[in-house]
């Protein structure tokens, strides 16, 4: 046990009798979406898992401790600070557990934490990526690289659309990350069930994605695996509508000098406003759709 680590009872007893447990992210409290909507969101996002057969261990920091699992009165914590929570990636966990302060865990820094935990299967909304006009900015997210070394299977809806999505596609396939499409041989965008990228192999069951990750980890091949499931096709967005929101929001976000970090939450948040909350309403959807279906896998991995 990592001595910064503490496991909520209820997700530490899940661990030791070999039940299924699925990891969640906090950005999407802390800077996905309002209060009380983000409180009332997380708090679905883990019923459904529950509802699903497994645990769910929703992961952040407070006070400068890891947390795998949390109450429902820290889930309000993080939902009521919103974005004065610090988001933290791999770079920022030294620092926040240093001064002892609360922070909201991206999907690299959520598979860290979940990694020392002891849980294998996360679920997110959209994995970060290589962001457009990365050949001058070399804007490239660390989830990349955590999906590289950490052995945590991904289920999200694809990268998100924002970013440039065959530059994506070829940093994963240099890193030896195998991308996964549950019933698609395309690449999902996000608020889109596709796009002009393929993936490495098309798994059609939750009992064939918790075959491949028995089998790559039993090889020794550390590290992690995409499993991208398309949003459900009624809440997916017109291709041409959001296309035309992204690139007004990437314009926007020029101007005004946003970079670095800063650049998807207000990516995001801009393409919400111009599509008039469309994209807010399928982001959370899609969000429940990789639930149900990491709940899946997870007890499937359970049974191996």
């Amino acid at each position: 046990m990592n001595s910064y680590l503490d496991i909520s009872p209820e997700v530490a007893a899940a661990l030791a009798e070999g039940r299924p447990v699925v990891a969640l992210e906090s950005t999407i409290i802390s800077h996905g979406m309002p209060w009380p909507q983000n409180y009332e969101t997380a708090r679905q996002v883990e019923q459904i898992i529950r509802d699903a057969g497994a645990v769910p261990a929703t992961i952040a920091i407070l006070d400068g401790r890891l947390k795998a699992g949390l109450s429902d009165a820290e889930i309000q914590v993080l939902a009521k600070a919103g974005q004065d929570v610090a988001k933290c990636s791999r770079r920022d966990l030294p620092y926040v557990i240093a001064r002892r302060q609360h922070g909201a865990t991206t999907v690299a820094a959520t598979m860290i934490i979940a990694d020392l935990a002891g849980i294998r299967v996360f679920a997110t909304g959209g994995i970060g990526g290589v962001h457009r006009g990365a050949q001058q900015s070399f804007d490239i997210s660390a989830d990349l690289q955590e999906l590289a070394h950490t052995s945590v299977a991904v289920i999200c809806a694809g990268a998100k659309s924002i970013l440039d999505l065959a530059l994506t596609r070829e940093y994963l396939e240099t890193q030896g990350v195998p991308v996964l499409g549950y019933q698609t041989e395309t690449l999902p965008a996000f608020y889109t069930r596709d796009s002009d990228e393929t993936v490495d192999y098309r798994l059609d069951s939750d009992a064939e994605i918790a075959d491949f990750l028995a089998a790559k980890w039993a090889l020794g091949l550390n590290g992690g695996v995409v499993i991208a499931n398309p949003i459900p096709a009624e809440f997916a967005m017109d291709k041409a509508a959001i296309d035309a929101a992204i690139e007004q929001a990437l314009r926007e976000a020029d101007e005004q000098g946003i970079s670095g970090k800063a650049s998807t939450p207000f990516l995001l948040a801009r393409v919400a406003e111009l599509t008039g909350g469309d994209s807010l309403a399928s982001n959370i959807q899609l969000v429940f759709n990789n639930a149900r279906l990491a709940a899946g896998i997870a007890k499937q991995l359970a049974r191996r």
